[in-house]
């Protein structure tokens, strides 16, 4: 039960629609019991196996007199009616009961769909919501794929494994307890013989599931593989068709994929043994207590007549259909524990960055941005060690250096996608800490090297930083963007939608866009990560141009390869394995001759 307490968390406000379930199906077992007690007293009397009792026998709390009683009820009416008034009687008696078991059954499904959608919509809801919470460096570790088939394919089998058959999982087992009860009633000495069986039968269905949450494990891992090699092949596609790749990817897929096979056959085929495994023990046990009970009922030791023998039997045979149900659930909801588990996996993730207790909203960005005795690490791998920047308002620090050297890193402690491990870092001398994550990034907008765009409209990619901008100012961050003449010439302009990541424009559109997004947040605070880079020369100028005029009266931080787009920078600070190598003006660096020199040099930079 301790896998299933987030499900049973959700349900924790729908405790009137649970206490309702319940009556419903305890309602349409009642009623089904009452039909058949109804018939087999009846059907001996009608047909004269036995005489028609003359008086009213003296009620008491138990099976004998209740059966007597329905007896007496049902000569009555033979004698005073008629045989064929007491069967037609009798018929809508049955009638009645039959159409009262299914109408509770029916509004039991009722009561239980919506609780099934509602605890679905949460754990959605909550695992879509630890995403967006997670701090960046989490998804550096993890594949997509597999975060994407823990949002799909795992939840999928939480409802289909679990919730589906949390029915079975309630219904039966009530069922089975009111049975049971029942015949304990009818004769308790019998029953005792029949509580020592159905443990039994209990502990060989649960050896043969104890596999079933490992091999489901397994297999979600294996989705996950198979899912994360699928965004790969969509993502790299050109890259793979240039290098005829097709056989090598191709490979890996098939390769799992047969492995996911194999996995699924052996739980399908250890998941379908379940019902007839509980038939089989059913009957098992059902002849069992006609051997044994029989003996009793004929030597008179069983508490019960031969009558009384026969309606036990009939309740006894009332089991084996929800004992299968009951089975088969058991199976379902142990192959669907484990896809709970791997959504647990994500949903307990600590949050390493989140807001502080007492944190307050940033007021606005007055004086500087300094980082103090800065140190990150990843794991064990320290990324930066010991930094000291002081950034003014209203000044541009660029930073450079070669790939590794923390560059990157260091501009995303600003807005807190990662948290330093020693140090600080402050805006107008207080720890950004003790402001709140939205307040602090409302502050700062970021263009990166790869344009990240939406599948959506021009106009709305544009908007993503302030959804309520007119479209009078949305235009004019696009013109200040260099990008309103293209997005102008499309055919539904602004409203244009521009596909999955931005496919539908070039590569200097989407930089256009984004900028235009930048602008139209209107931060005092820019961070500019290799925006030009991975341009041509006319998109760099048009996209250089929108740069330069959106960082006029701005505090900006500029990660750049290409060292002319920062030569007029108040500051370029030069980073290699971690540490500030050297720091000054691009003509102060020329003249100490050392790594920016070098690095100019080698771009033949003049």
């Amino acid at each position: 039960m301790k896998r299933f307490s987030r499900i049973l968390f959700y349900l924790r406000d729908r405790k009137s629609s649970i206490v309702l379930y319940f009556f419903c199906n305890l309602s349409s077992i009642l009623f089904s019991l009452v039909s058949l007690a109804m018939l087999a007293p009846f059907l001996q009397l009608l047909f004269g196996t036995e005489k028609l009792p003359e008086k009213a026998p003296e009620f008491s709390f138990t099976a004998a007199s209740l059966l007597e009683q329905i007896k007496f009820f049902l000569a009555t009416i033979i004698k005073e009616q008629g045989a064929v008034v007491a069967l037609a009687l009798i018929c809508g008696i049955i009638l009645t009961a039959i159409f009262l078991k299914n109408l509770f059954a029916y509004l039991a499904l009722r009561v239980m769909s919506p609780l099934r959608n509602h605890v679905m919509t949460k754990l959605r809801a909550d695992l879509y919501h630890k995403i967006l919470d997670l701090p960046i460096g989490y998804f550096t570790e993890q594949r997509k794929g597999d975060i994407i088939s823990r949002m799909s394919n795992d939840a999928n089998e939480v409802e289909w494994s679990v919730l589906s058959t949390l029915e079975g999982l309630i219904n039966q087992p009530l069922q089975v307890l009111i049975i049971l009860i029942a015949l304990i009633f009818l004769s308790p000495m019998l029953s005792l013989f029949l509580l020592v069986l159905l443990p039994l039968t209990g502990f060989i269905i649960g050896r043969v599931s104890r596999t079933l949450k490992k091999q489901s494990h397994e297999s979600q891992e294996a989705q996950g593989v198979l899912m994360s090699i699928l965004d790969e092949t969509l993502t790299g596609l050109r890259v793979i068709k240039a290098f005829n790749a097709e056989k090598l990817i191709g490979g890996k897929f098939f390769k799992v994929n047969t492995q996911l096979n194999n996995i699924r056959n052996k739980m399908n085929f250890r998941k379908d043994m379940a019902s007839p495994l509980s038939e089989v023990l059913g009957v098992f046990v059902l002849c069992c207590i006609l051997l044994f009970g029989g003996q009793l009922a004929l030597e008179g030791k069983a508490g019960l007549d031969a009558q009384g023998f026969i309606t036990y039997i009939v309740f006894f045979t009332q089991i084996i259909n929800p004992a299968k149900s009951l089975s088969t659930a058991f199976y379902s909801a142990q192959k669907g524990s484990a896809a709970i588990q791997r959504i647990e996996d994500v949903l307990q993730v600590p949050l390493t960055v989140h807001n502080d207790p007492g944190a307050e909203p940033l007021p606005g960005f007055n004086d500087n941005i300094e980082f103090r005795n800065v140190s990150f690490a990843y794991g064990d791998v320290t990324i930066l060690n010991n930094i000291n920047l002081k950034i003014p308002k209203g000044k541009t620090v660029a930073l450079v250096g070669s790939s590794g050297s923390g560059k990157s890193t260091l501009a995303d402690l600003v807005p807190r996608f990662h948290d330093v491990n020693s140090g600080e870092v402050l805006i107008d001398g207080v720890n950004i800490r003790k402001y709140t994550l939205e307040s602090l990034r409302d502050q700062i907008s970021i263009v990166t090297q790869e344009a990240i765009l939406f599948n959506d409209t021009v106009a709305n990619n544009i908007s993503l930083g302030k959804p309520e901008a007119t479209r009078e100012e949305i235009e004019q961050a696009a013109k200040a963007a260099n990008a309103y003449n293209f997005i102008s010439q499309k055919e539904n302009g602004f409203d244009e939608n521009i596909g999955d990541r931005g496919g539908k424009l070039s590569g200097g559109e989407r930089q256009r866009v984004t900028i235009a997004r930048a602008l139209l947040k209107n931060p005092p605070i820019l961070i500019l990560d290799e925006a030009t880079s991975a341009l041509d020369t006319e998109s760099e100028r048009l996209v250089q141009d929108a740069i330069n005029r959106m960082m006029e009266n701005r505090t900006s931080l500029v990660i750049a390869h290409r060292l002319s787009t920062i030569r007029h920078a108040d500051e370029i600070v030069v980073l290699q394995k971690g540490e500030i190598a050297e720091r000054g003006t691009h003509e102060e660096l020329l003249t100490k001759g050392g790594i920016y020199k070098r690095l100019v040099d080698m771009q033949e930079f003049k």
